[in-house]
């Protein structure tokens, strides 16, 4: 048995979660494919892979198997790539896991530039708002915001997520404009939950250099970032969102920016990627481009849109011409007696992306 081809092979079977994909994009037989991993299995002694008739599941031993399997061939392809002159033309799929609000508005507007620059590289692009096993679905790297826990995880810092308090003009004129944070407890927040816990997010704020944590009652949550800014836009409740998903609403007055004087302390993002992936060349590329593409952006970079180069980043020209909203106008009606506290919303959309 060929043992490298057999490492590739349960790789791809890995990847793919199918024999038939696997297969096919081997260009090899699914009996050839089923053979080699049961031989696989009977050199190594150990069942490596689950197998029902709906899906592919690694086991322990399998998911131990399986890292130790792309850090040998990231290996090879590293060694290769040293002494080829073809270095440079990456090629193979590359599966990256982001939000979906990153993906829809900073990565996928910018994908042409990737394919450019790596036009053999087949980019599988996974969006979701929840946190994703990167050894059992065959991720090669995630982007993510807020703390990282899991230390089995390289990490590369590429931006920092800043996020703004925000109000649809239909809840102001029911409810009022908060002026303090005490206020915030007399007012209803949209809350975002963890799809890890199914617990709501807390609000925070930075009052003086500190960090304040404000309970609120709301009377809806949900668990995805898109669906979030729109309850925040339908009036449902006041909303912390990231400032770049925020700006064309802003700008066109559908949002107003809530105690601009008290903001959420802003978050780090990072690109997260298991060790054995740290060789591979794709994802060394793939690493270096978001982060220039985040460093180009000033609402990913720690700065904002006064910043000369917000007329080069994506998420300025879809609001160009808008008008910004005036917070002063538009917010007299009196705020809703008794309104008991509780706690709050998505300090940031992807928060919950702690792995």
């Amino acid at each position: 048995m060929d043992r490298f081809q057999a490492m590739q092979v349960f790789v791809r079977v890995v990847d793919a979660n199918s024999f038939t994909r696997a297969a096919d994009s081997l260009s090899l037989p699914r009996t050839t494919v089923t053979t080699i991993i049961q031989n696989l299995e009977r050199l190594l002694g150990v069942r490596l892979l689950n197998r029902t008739t709906r899906r592919i599941g690694l086991t322990p031993d399998g998911a131990g198997y399986y890292q130790h399997c792309v850090r040998i061939l990231a290996d090879v392809e590293e060694t290769e790539a040293c002494f080829q002159e073809a270095a440079l033309r990456l090629k193979g799929r590359l599966r990256i896991d982001v939000p979906t609000s990153i993906g829809r508005l900073i990565l996928i507007p910018a994908l042409c530039d990737f394919h450019d620059k790596y036009p053999d590289v087949e980019l599988v692009l996974g969006l979701g708002d929840r946190p994703v096993d990167m050894v059992q679905e065959a991720v090669d790297c995630v982007i993510r915001a807020g703390d990282l826990e899991d230390s089995s995880l390289v990490a590369r810092r590429i931006g920092t997520l800043q996020t703004v308090t925000c109000a649809s003009p239909p809840y102001v004129a029911r409810h009022g404009m908060p002026q303090t944070i005490e206020a915030l407890r007399d007012h209803y927040a949209v809350h975002y939950f963890s799809s890890r816990t199914g617990r709501n997010c807390a609000w925070d704020f930075n009052v003086d250099g500190k960090h304040q944590e404000v309970d609120m009652k709301g009377s809806v949550a949900v668990n995805e970032a898109g669906a979030y800014l729109d309850c925040g836009l339908k009036g449902f409740g006041l909303i912390q969102v990231p400032r770049y998903m925020a700006l064309p609403h802003l700008q066109s007055g559908e949002l107003i920016e809530v105690l601009p004087q008290w903001k959420p302390s802003p978050t780090a993002i990072s690109v997260l990627y298991p060790q054995s992936r740290q060789l591979s060349p794709k994802v060394r590329a793939f690493t270096d481009w978001v982060a220039e593409l985040f460093a180009g952006c000033p609402l990913l970079s720690g700065r904002d849109e006064t910043d000369p180069a917000a007329a080069h980043c994506g998420v300025y020209a879809r609001s160009q011409g808008a008008q910004p909203a005036t917070v002063g106008a538009a917010m007299p009606s009196p705020a809703l007696p008794g309104m008991p506290p509780r706690r709050r919303s998505a300090r940031e959309e992807a928060a919950e992306y702690a792995l």
